[in-house]
C-alpha cells in the first residue's frame, strides 16, 4: 500500500513540508509505503473549462497535474498539504486541484481514503480546511480526521516544531490513516466491495 501526500507549498521544505512529514512518519510506522510529491514554483496553470478531460481522461495542460494523475493510479490513499493565504488554499494548490479532480477525481479517487492539512502564521486555516475537504467529498473519499482540525501553526518550520499540539494532530492523523487503510485492506480480503455506482443525476435549477 502507499499513500501520497501533496506538499501544495512553493517551499520545498517549510513549514507545510513539516506537517506532512509528521503525518507520513506515522503512517510508514505503521508498515505503509509514503511518498510527497511537491507542487514547488513551476506555474500551474487554472481549469481551462474547454472538456478536453471529459473525452481523453486527462487534462489538456501537460504540467504536474497528469504527472500526479498517474502516480495517484496506484496510490490507496491521498493527503493535501497547503499553507494558507488569505484564509484559503495557496493558488498553485487551488489550480491543480481543480483540475486533478475535475479530470480523473471520481475515476481515480472514489473509496480511497483522503486527509487534507493546513499550515499558517495565525488565522484563516478553518475556512481553508472547509475549501480543500469539498475536494474529497464530491468525489466519495472517506475523509480522516483526527483528534482536532488538522492544522499545524508557525512562520518557519522550527516554529511549527514547537507547536507540540499541532504536530499532536498530524501524528494521530497519520495513525488514524494507516488504521482506516488496514481496516479496508481487511473488507477486501473477506470479498466487501465498493458500493454500487447509480448513474448520475444532474438537476439544473434554471428551467
Amino acid at each position: 500500500m502507499k499513500v501520497l501526500l501533496v506538499n501544495g507549498s512553493p517551499n520545498q521544505t517549510g513549514c507545510t513540508y513539516t506537517a506532512l512529514t509528521e503525518v507520513a512518519g506515522e503512517i510508514e510506522a505503521a508498515g505503509i509505503q509514503t511518498g510527497i510529491f511537491q507542487l514547488g514554483q513551476d506555474p500551474i496553470e487554472g481549469c481551462r473549462a474547454c472538456g478536453y478531460c471529459g473525452k481523453e481522461k486527462r487534462c489538456i495542460v501537460e504540467d504536474k497535474v497528469n504527472e500526479f494523475a498517474g502516480l495517484a493510479q496506484d496510490a490507496d490513499a491521498l493527503v493535501i498539504g497547503s499553507p494558507v493565504h488569505y484564509a484559503s488554499a495557496g493558488g498553485a494548490v487551488t489550480s491543480f486541484l481543480d483540475r486533478l479532480f475535475f479530470s480523473c477525481g471520481m475515476r481515480v479517487f472514489r473509496g480511497k481514503p483522503g486527509a487534507v492539512v493546513v499550515s499558517c502564521r495565525r488565522a484563516g486555516s478553518t475556512a481553508a480546511l472547509d475549501q480543500l475537504n469539498k475536494y474529497l467529498s464530491i468525489s466519495q473519499m472517506p475523509i480522516v480526521s483526527s483528534q482536532y482540525w488538522n492544522m499545524v501553526h508557525g512562520f518557519t518550520p522550527d516554529d511549527v516544531r514547537q507547536d507540540l499540539e499541532g504536530m499532536q494532530i498530524m501524528r494521530t492523523l497519520g495513525k488514524n490513516m494507516a488504521w482506516l487503510l488496514r481496516c479496508i485492506e481487511a473488507g477486501e480480503k473477506a470479498g466487501v466491495a465498493l458500493p454500487e455506482k447509480e448513474r448520475r443525476v444532474h438537476t439544473n435549477y434554471i428551467r
